[in-house]
């Protein structure tokens, strides 16, 4: 028998959210699961990408906010039942769904009809209450200092 799948939550106004879902990802690839990570709304390659590809991670980075992963049931299939992955990342939805780029009822959906089997990783600032309530784990980041307040922009390497 296959074990429950797991869902996590990273959220809060901290810096560190998709580090700990790459962390977590990290961490499935090395025990030889498969794993997807899907990064809502990031414009930019992020320097977690290439490495990520090369533990055997798919990571799609969308750019423009939104993929049909949730509300496109052929796309779903396509990336979750086919394929079996053990861990989806799915990286700022939290966010998608607080600017009104995904309903939370579609995602709510998706999580209680994802295969058993799966573990789900929600990150982004703003989650709603219902994805805090149906997690197993929810861990939120704390901004308790941070470089843009001394005017300093992001970094490559630290911030993408």
């Amino acid at each position: 028998m296959e074990e429950k799948g797991l869902i996590y939550v990273f959220t809060g106004n901290g810096k560190g959210k998709t580090t700990a879902a790459v962390g977590q990802a990290v961490r499935f690839a090395g025990q030889g699961f498969k794993v997807l990570m899907v990064q809502f709304i990031k414009q930019i390659v992020s320097g977690e990408v290439a490495p990520l590809k090369k533990l055997g991670v798919e990571i799609y980075p969308m750019g423009l906010g939104y993929v049909g992963i949730l509300s496109d049931q052929k796309e779903k299939e396509t990336h979750v039942h086919e394929e079996e992955f053990d861990l989806l990342v799915l990286d700022e939805v939290n966010n998608s769904v607080h600017l009104g780029l995904l309903e939370v009822g579609e995602v709510v959906d998706f999580l209680k009809n994802r295969p058993q089997e799966l573990s789900v990783i929600l990150t982004g600032r703003d989650a709603p209450a219902q994805f805090k309530e149906m997690a197993d784990l929810v861990s939120e980041v704390k901004d308790v200092k941070h470089p843009y307040e001394k005017g300093i922009s992001a970094k490559k390497g630290s911030e993408f």
